[in-house]
């Protein structure tokens, strides 16, 4: 018994350092506080032990300190530049709550670092900024994710998955409704108002805030094609509120045998996340009640005199949430590739953006030439 217990209390303690690092959390930093999405990071952490926040760059000293009070953070984890901050920190990864410009700068910072980023949706401004991110990943061989609420609902993996088991047949069309009664009507922080009204910073007003998710959806549905052409509307119904930036907006997306209809708009009377999925002998279609409750679907099969409300099932992780996926990215146990949150997706996405500014400014439709080689 004595040599036993021995050989085994051996066997433990060498196992220690091993599982030491396997519980080690997986270190990263905050670049810029301007994005109130950031509020969202802050209010999970705690129920994420397997992450650690090592350091928060943000270069407005007031915002520094309004954080400061809000969080309750201590104020050594707050730095005026991305690159103090990592110097000082060394994070695996960067979550990137600057304007939608400033992703490309805060990439360039981490990415000769191989340190990995997150950032929220969507990924650039524009198609070359986007393309430009994308060299920087293959040059360092770092993932760079893109962050949208809807990835992590579970009736759109549902309705995805119905059509990918051939349930309703080949897609036909999709229409993506998203957006809410305007950044101003639901009392967004001054900070995020100033630069997501502005077309400079943020792309466009409604098109990109919210027709993103759209071009998300449906460039995952696609299996990451590029559409034929693209042709977008853009409107100012509320100049008075946002004299810089349209306020609602259509894009529509032709494939060879598939059309889709991306409305993304600030004049929604309630708030709205949902998808129609449209195959040759059926339909599913997402309900949103609000951002807690994304697990109802309406679905009609083939031979079915009506449609009947599905609940869909939870999704496992670690693709129920932004940080689960982050971590299992970073520790190889997940491949972004061709999904919602992957690089390969949101480059597409971002060239989509990129021709609907483009048709709703010269009132004509964009016709998409072969993605440059790789």
């Amino acid at each position: 018994m004595t040599t036993l217990r021995a050989l085994f209390l051996l066997a433990t303690a060498s196992c220690l350092p091993q599982l030491a690092h396997a519980q080690e959390p997986t270190r990263v930093a905050i670049v810029g506080l301007v994005h109130d999405h950031v509020r969202g990071f802050f209010s999970t952490l705690a129920a994420h032990p397997e992450v650690q926040l090592v350091g928060i760059a943000e270069p407005d000293a007031a915002l520094r300190d309004k954080y400061i009070a809000r969080t309750h953070l201590p104020a050594n984890l707050f730095f005026p530049t991305e690159a103090a901050m990592l110097q000082a920190t060394h994070p695996q990864a960067i979550l990137v709550y600057t304007s939608i410009a400033g992703h490309r700068a805060a990439i360039e910072q981490a990415a000769p670092l191989h340190i990995a980023a997150m950032v929220e949706k969507p990924l650039a401004t524009t198609y070359a900024d986007a393309l430009a991110i994308q060299a920087l990943a293959t040059k360092y061989s770092i993932p760079v994710l893109t962050n949208y609420e809807t990835t992590w609902y579970a009736n759109n993996t549902a309705a995805h998955d119905i059509l990918a088991a051939g349930k309703i047949g080949d897609l036909r069309k999709v229409v993506v409704h998203d957006g809410h009664r305007g950044p101003k009507e639901i009392g967004v922080g001054p900070e995020f108002f100033s630069w997501l009204t502005d077309p400079k910073q943020n792309g466009a007003g409604a098109m990109f805030d919210f027709g993103c998710y759209g071009a998300d959806l449906t460039t995952w549905l696609m299996h990451g094609e590029a559409p034929l052409t693209v042709t977008a509307v853009a409107l100012h119904i509320k100049p008075q509120i946002y004299p810089n930036a349209e306020d609602d907006s259509t894009i529509v997306l032709t494939y060879p045998h598939a059309q889709a209809i991306i409305q993304g708009s600030w004049n929604w009377p309630f708030d709205r996340k949902d998808m129609e999925v449209y195959g040759a002998t059926g339909y599913a279609n997402t309900v949103y009640v609000d951002s807690q409750h994304t697990d109802q679907m309406r679905v009609r099969l083939p031979g079915e005199k009506a449609d009947h409300t599905d609940t869909a099932p939870a999704l496992p992780a670690p693709q129920d949430n932004s940080l689960n996926y982050l971590v299992a990215v970073l520790t190889h146990k997940l491949d972004p590739k061709a999904d919602l949150t992957s690089l390969d997706t949101n480059v597409t996405v971002v060239r989509i953006l990129d021709a609907a500014r483009e048709s709703a400014k010269t009132h004509r439709t964009i016709e998409l030439k072969p993605a440059p080689a790789r």
